[in-house]
């Protein structure tokens, strides 16, 4: 059973990002407590660094290099929370 919204990270394992994706996970499961439903990581290799929200991918490390934990927050609120305040982290 898959809980909505299920936000999926995947990472390198040849680059050994685990950490780095379980990091961003937990600040993403620690700023969203109860309104994300499901956190995945996902081993990938080539050097794969993917945020996808739904399905869709909303952080590519092939076109955008490693994302800002800020902008990476604000691009999952804008989504799943949008009138929530990211206190420190928004940019308004």
């Amino acid at each position: 059973m898959t809980r909505e919204p299920r936000l999926e990270i995947e990472y390198c394992t040849q680059c050994r990002w685990l950490l780095r994706a379980a990091w961003t996970a937990q600040e993403l499961l620690t700023t969203f407590q109860l309104r994300l439903g499901e956190v995945a990581l996902i081993p990938g290799t080539g050097g794969v660094f993917d945020v996808r929200l739904n399905g869709e991918t909303i952080w590519s490390r092939a076109s955008q290099g490693h994302p800002e934990l800020t902008e990476l927050k604000q691009l999952v609120r804008d989504r799943i929370a949008p009138d929530m305040s990211l206190g420190h982290s928004d940019k308004r």
